[in-house]
């Protein structure tokens, strides 16, 4: 054979080898990675070598491998340069390890560590150098690698002090002083409760809420002519606010249960009562709306009996009242009670020391900052004290009143805004007093510190559910396709997933369109608490999901309008205000803006907005009914058409519109007619009482007896299956 064939041959086999190698070298995926070229003099590994020394000699070959390029990054040559081989010896592995610190640990490269998990549960398409690997993982690499493993040893995390603030231990009984007490007015929606307050305390609350429904917490101190103060919490009725009603009872010390003499007992003044109970609080029975032709007060005392309310009359222990708000009639009856009770349950508090106190409502006031509501519990609460609650402080700049009006004290059972704080913290903390600011950033440090350790213990707990999951999952299907060699289990693998890489676009339009993201703004803490319960209670995921992008108080922001472009959200307002350049600024970008100051409303506004986002439901509106009473076939080329000799029963039959064929209450088919005939000539339409001729787009045998019918699809809007409440 010429020598020249040979060589050529010889360098075919060895060109060959190189395409595997680089074939190999491209397959590997390595993050943020780009080309780059390498000269390399050294032989491809695998490559068949019959003459070695010609390799050296062919001037083309060489040429091709030095256009052998990799994917790399600078991190991970720099890596490469620095990585020591390990001798004999054991590998230090830890729990967790990425891909590139475990290969740096086995003096391997990240290559190997992609060929340890080839056949594997690991999804190596979404392997990075820098994913994370368990120690499970880690371990059966470091075995296929023929090394042994040995744990790494962990630097114990020195226990954080408990620095967190407490209440001081109970006072001395002989420094207690009286205190008011504090009454929280119960009952339901529209029975009278904040009517009752504002003709205790003659001014015009009522008016001043939203549709005259109360809509958060408020705490007003009262002067009643005898000289004695009594602290009032005026809760809202309506089914939202259960939280705020359940947060009043436990700061209060004597519950006024209103009760409309005409409507008796209902839901959330039931509610009402288990709250009162829970919280070990006495109760006071006021009868409101006794001066109306319809009130039946002795109606009401008999249906509170089954609520385990007994009024003295009865035998219990349970004051009752016949009062009328609205004209003022027997309010200092009711004051007196209240007073009574209050002198029997001795209300005495420590005026001195380290302040305790309750918040009650908390806001952002544009030009206050945040605010909140507290009612004082123990000590004076003066300017320049430093204050903790929940995860922020404040040191005291401004203290008002009920009427705006600014105090420089505030002792037990007091209810005071107070100004200075860094945020706004939530309704129903504990406010306690620190010794300094350092003091009160210790505190706020610890609790977000404990906060984050129980996220962290939760998040954990999710990823090894997810993972269990998802090893079960590998398992099953690893079972399934043992019998296959590798190549086959992956064109199986392949051909199940093909339609989904497909049809990704198309899902993710679908599923855009079937989420309602919302971003909830509120005037104070407790009306966002309640429109978020409320929100907690939808059960119609499979429809519409609801995903909470944000949540927040005060007015709406540019922030507010960037979220809700970024997730195509709409962005609902409770009691706040859009001012007109955010207005201008969402109508620019398409943003929705729902504005309301009763909840109700938002609420139906919030259903209207799901309901937009259903897509609408087919309706069958049958336009004319047949029925077939005779039968015969048509020769058409060399094919035999079904006929139906029919007569229309009802309405018309439309060539035009779509038909059914039913047999014995069974559809069978579904289409439209390939002819309809009336005697000898085609037709579009056949009305009642007419005879005539069709055949289907289908070869279906008729049986006399048949029913066609005929009829229209009509879209009609879906509502969501959702149900708030009220």
């Amino acid at each position: 054979m010429n020598r020249g064939l040979i060589l050529k041959f010889e360098n075919l086999l060895q060109l060959r080898g190189a395409c595997r190698q680089l074939r190999t070298l491209s397959c590997r995926k390595v993050s943020r990675a780009q080309w780059k070229p390498v000269q390399s003099s050294a032989r491809p590994v695998g490559s068949v070598l019959l003459y070695p020394h010609f390799w050296q000699e062919d001037k083309s070959i060489s040429i091709a491998l030095s256009q052998r390029r990799y994917l790399a990054t600078k991190e991970e040559t720099k890596k490469k340069k620095k990585k020591m081989l390990l001798t004999k010896g054991e590998v230090e592995i830890r729990q967790k390890m990425t891909v590139e610190e475990l290969a740096r640990a086995m003096g391997k490269d990240i290559d190997h560590i992609y060929e340890a998990l080839l056949y594997t549960d690991i999804d190596l398409d979404s392997l990075e150098p820098d994913s994370i690997l368990y120690e499970d993982h880690i371990k059966l690499i470091v075995k296929k690698s023929g090394m042994k493993y040995k744990s790494a040893k962990l630097k114990e995390e020195k226990e954080r002090e408990n620095r967190d603030a407490v209440k001081r231990p109970p006072a001395d009984p002989a420094v207690l002083t009286p205190r008011p007490p504090v009454v929280t007015i119960l009952g339901h929606v529209d029975h009278g409760k904040t009517t009752l307050l504002d003709s205790l305390r003659k001014t015009q609350v009522a008016a001043m809420e939203a549709g005259g429904i109360t809509q958060h917490i408020g705490a007003f101190l009262v002067h009643l002519p005898s000289g004695e103060k009594i602290t009032f919490l005026d809760t809202p009725g309506h089914a939202a606010f259960s939280a705020m009603r359940a947060r009043g009872t436990h700061v209060t010390d004597i519950v006024i249960l209103v009760v409309a003499a005409e409507d008796g007992v209902m839901q959330q003044t039931i509610e009402s009562i288990q709250h009162a109970k829970n919280a070990g609080v006495p109760l006071i029975l006021a009868i409101n709306k006794c001066d109306k032709p319809e009130a039946d007060p002795e109606r009401v005392k008999k249906e509170l009996l089954a609520y385990d309310v007994v009024c003295e009359e009865f035998g219990g222990d349970v004051q009752a009242v016949n009062i009328s708000a609205l004209k003022g009639e027997n309010l200092m009856v009711l004051a007196e009670a209240t007073v009574a009770l209050a002198e029997i349950l001795e209300l005495k508090a420590d005026a001195t020391g380290l302040v305790e106190g309750t918040v009650i409502e908390s806001r952002k006031d544009k030009g206050k900052g945040p605010v909140t509501t507290a009612i004082i519990q123990r000590g004076t609460l003066r300017k320049g004290c430093v204050l903790v609650a929940g995860k922020t402080w404040a040191k005291v700049r401004f203290m008002f009143d009920e009427n705006g009006k600014a105090v420089d004290a505030a002792s037990p059972g007091i209810p005071v805004e107070i100004m200075g704080w860094k945020d706004v913290p939530s309704a129903g903390d504990e406010v306690l007093e620190v010794e300094s600011e350092q003091r009160a950033h210790e505190v706020v440090a610890w609790r977000t510190y404990v906060e984050q350790q129980e996220k962290l213990k939760k998040d954990v707990e999710v990823i090894e559910a997810k993972q269990k999951e998802h090893r079960v999952e590998y398992e099953k299907k690893h079972q399934q396709l043992a019998h296959l060699t590798w190549r086959q289990r992956k064109a199986v693998l392949y051909k199940a997933n093909k339609h989904v890489m497909f049809l990704k676009p198309k899902e993710k339009t679908e599923m855009d369109k079937n989420v309602l993201s919302v971003i909830v703004k509120g005037d104070v803490d407790g009306s966002v608490e309640a429109i978020l319960n409320i929100l907690d209670s939808y059960d119609a995921d499979s429809e519409c999901k609801l995903d909470i992008v944000h949540f927040g108080m005060g007015d709406i922001s540019e922030t507010d309008i960037s979220l809700a472009e970024a997730f195509n959200g709409v962005i609902f307002g409770f009691s706040v205000k859009a001012h007109e350049n955010i207005k201008q600024l969402a109508a620019k970008k398409g943003i929705k803006i729902k504005l309301h100051n009763i909840i109700y409303k938002l609420v139906d506004d919030l259903k209207e907005e799901l309901n937009s986002r259903l897509p609408p439901s087919t309706v069958e509106n049958t336009i004319g009914e047949a029925s077939v009473l005779n039968i015969f076939s048509v020769t058409v080329g060399k094919n035999k058409i079904p006929v139906a000799g029919c007569r229309v029963q009802k309405g018309l039959l439309d060539k035009k519109m779509k038909f059914k064929l039913i047999r014995k209450r069974d559809v069978i088919w579904k289409g439209s007619l390939s002819s309809l005939k009336h005697l000898k000539d085609d037709v579009q339409v056949i009305k009642a009482g007419m005879d005539c001729g069709l055949s289907l787009d289908k070869n279906i045998e008729f049986i006399i007896g048949d029913e066609i019918i005929c009829y229209e699809e009509k879209e009609v809007p879906r509502t969501t299956s959702w149900d708030p409440g009220f």
